[in-house]
């Protein structure tokens, strides 16, 4: 009894590396699903990001999440490549008595304003970095008491099909 609650299940050799080779290969997933290359905003295949984390000697953590350690390999990358994590597509449409005090507390949040639109209300599409997203998300609604709404239109805004070549 004592051996059964206390006890480790002892695992083989070949099975730790099939779950860590398993796990490696999860992160690399996750990370070419959430980013994209700056300049040509298309993503990286699952192939070259497991190549870049290779190269940088990334080592697997089996005792961490896949979604923790592909953030800190996002991080980590950053410094050897072009990487950047995709943007999100939002739109918030806001009352007009709080839409200017709170157009300039997210300022600083938004990476691109792609249309504005103030009339009775005012109603904004733009992108931001996924990071930000909760931090605008309370900030909407604190500030509007439930008034403002906040739509996410994509989660990640790249750009799709061939590219031409001149």
């Amino acid at each position: 009894l004592q051996i059964l609650s206390k006890g480790e299940l002892q695992v083989s050799d070949k099975e730790r590396h099939t779950q860590l080779e398993q796990m490696f290969r999860d992160i690399a997933t996750i990370v070419a699903d959430k980013c994209v290359n700056p300049e040509t905003k298309r993503p990286y295949t699952v192939i070259l990001i497991e190549r870049a984390m290779r190269d940088i000697h990334y080592s697997v953590k089996p005792n961490k999440s896949t979604k923790q350690q592909a953030l800190e390999v996002i991080r980590q990358l950053k410094e050897t490549m072009q990487i950047e994590r995709a943007h999100m597509r939002l739109r918030f449409i806001l009352p007009a008595k709080e839409g200017k005090k709170l157009k300039e507390k997210l300022k600083p949040l938004i990476k691109v304003t792609e249309s504005e639109d103030f009339q009775e209300q005012l109603e904004m599409v733009c992108l931001i970095d996924p990071g930000c997203f909760r931090e605008i998300d309370e900030l909407i609604r604190s500030e509007t008491k439930g008034k403002g709404s906040l739509e996410v239109l994509s989660l990640k805004d790249v750009e799709e099909g061939d590219e031409k070549l001149e």
